[in-house]
């Protein structure tokens, strides 16, 4: 039996799609949704119930928060899979290329926990999703990209291709025991190619002025750097996919990718049409 972390989030409800109609597989969500498991890292007394005759647990990051958080969260976890007895942990975690990013700290903390547990493991890094870039290089009012992406690029990945390749790994997960998979995009787009991609201008800001910028747009004490270190680390080309070799083609049986910059234009034009 297959249990599905986080299926009220983004990626956790893709891959709930997937998997819909299987009678070997179970969701679990902190919110208690009717025909799913209450799966609540932030209370630990849910996890038996939840992790209760499980083979394989499909552990999505449960979230960015500040890094004692989110690691209490995924201690949580794993320390209630190995009392419940589940044989494999798939986990979703970041790009190698990734370690200069402030939210890196708590995924390379879950990998060593997972790789100094009884459990068998596989560890899924994914690469920033293209719809994330809907977040720092949507054009403003006056069709500007402002992010300071620089002259870096960034290789996005579609959130879609990430959710089929959790699901393909975690319900067969024997061959990829001890693995640890780089999930990236083929090319790195960068502001200027996003900008043309939308009929838009890329007038990149500094990085403190985007820092400010996201101070004063209410975002929570810990996304400021998470944010600035993100644009930071894509203006100096540390996230342009070259740092890491790429299973996702692999992993997706040898189909192309979806096009990250097709899904990042067709999600900043669907967010403009809700708005």
């Amino acid at each position: 039996m297959l249990l599905v972390t986080g299926v009220s989030g983004a990626l956790g409800s893709l891959v709930a799609e997937r998997v819909a109609g299987r009678d070997d597989v179970v969701l679990g969500t902190r919110a208690g949704r009717p025909g799913t498991r209450l799966v609540d890292f932030d209370d630990p007394s849910t996890l038996p119930d939840a992790f209760a005759g499980i083979d394989t647990l499909l552990l999505i990051s449960a979230g960015y928060g500040e890094d004692d958080v989110v690691v209490a969260r995924h201690e949580a976890a794993v320390s209630a899979a190995e009392r419940a007895g589940v044989g494999h942990v798939v986990y979703t975690s970041l790009s190698g290329d990734g370690d200069h990013l402030t939210y890196a700290l708590a995924h390379r903390w879950t990998e060593r926990r997972l790789q100094r547990s009884s459990l068998n493991w596989t560890i899924l890094r994914n690469g920033l999703y293209a719809e994330f870039l809907t977040w720092i290089a949507t054009p403003d009012a006056d069709n500007r990209i402002t992010g300071p992406l620089g002259d870096g690029g960034l290789a996005a990945v579609a959130r879609a291709d990430l959710a089929d390749v959790a699901v393909s790994v975690a319900t067969d997960p024997a061959p990829h025991a001890g693995r640890v998979y780089e999930l990236v995009g083929d090319r790195p787009l960068g502001g200027a190619e996003l900008a043309e991609a939308l009929g838009a201008t890329y007038a990149p800001v500094t990085l403190a002025e985007a820092r400010t910028a996201i101070a004063a747009s209410g975002a929570q004490a810990f996304q400021v750097p998470m944010l600035a270190s993100t644009y930071s680390a894509i203006a100096h080309g540390f996230l342009d996919g070259s740092g890491v070799k790429s299973d996702l083609r692999e992993l997706l049986g040898g189909r192309e990718p979806l096009d990250a910059l097709e899904v990042f234009v067709a999600a900043v034009r669907e967010g403009a049409a809700a708005a």
